[in-house]
């Protein structure tokens, strides 16, 4: 599959929209990779930056009957090369399933960070839709903005 490379900022940043910031590339067309645990299989969410994955929409997407996020140890046994975090937007490679926000089917190409490392991988959405073939449909939404403000579940 063709694709570019790019390097990253090198100040370090938490999240994956704060280290696309310094690049030139928009926030629509970066994308992050998120793993659920569908009906107990793992599968990839990939979404732009900006949004969050709503696991009710992830789930009517896939078929499932039950969704959630796996645990570290269960992410260490997903990707026993110790790349927890960044996940690998290349999931046959991992024997995944791939699920994409309707939002990236639009961009022209998509940006993803190449592993640990400080790079970044630029792959038409075309290229990246033949290769993965992965399932398409809207499950991506806008961050709660009082989830950012609460200091406990009981609030």
């Amino acid at each position: 599959m063709p694709c570019t490379v790019a390097a990253m900022p090198t100040e370090w940043t938490p999240s994956a929209q704060a280290e696309t910031a310094g690049t030139q590339v928009r926030g629509r067309e970066c994308a992050k990779v998120v793993v659920c645990l569908v009906d107990g299989e793992p599968i990839e969410a990939i979404l732009p930056v900006s949004l969050t994955v709503n696991l009710t929409r992830l789930l009517a997407l896939t078929g499932g009957s039950d969704v959630r996020l796996p645990t570290d140890d269960e992410m260490d046994r997903l990707f026993p090369t110790g790349e927890r975090n960044p996940r690998p937007a290349f999931s046959p490679l991992y024997g995944l399933a791939v699920c994409v926000d309707v939002v990236l089917v639009g961009a022209a190409e998509i940006v993803f960070q190449a592993g640990q490392g400080r790079e970044m991988i630029c792959v038409r959405w075309a290229d990246f839709a033949r290769c993965v073939r992965p399932i398409v449909g809207p499950f991506a939404e806008p961050p709660l903005l009082w989830a950012r403000y609460r200091v406990s579940p009981s609030e």
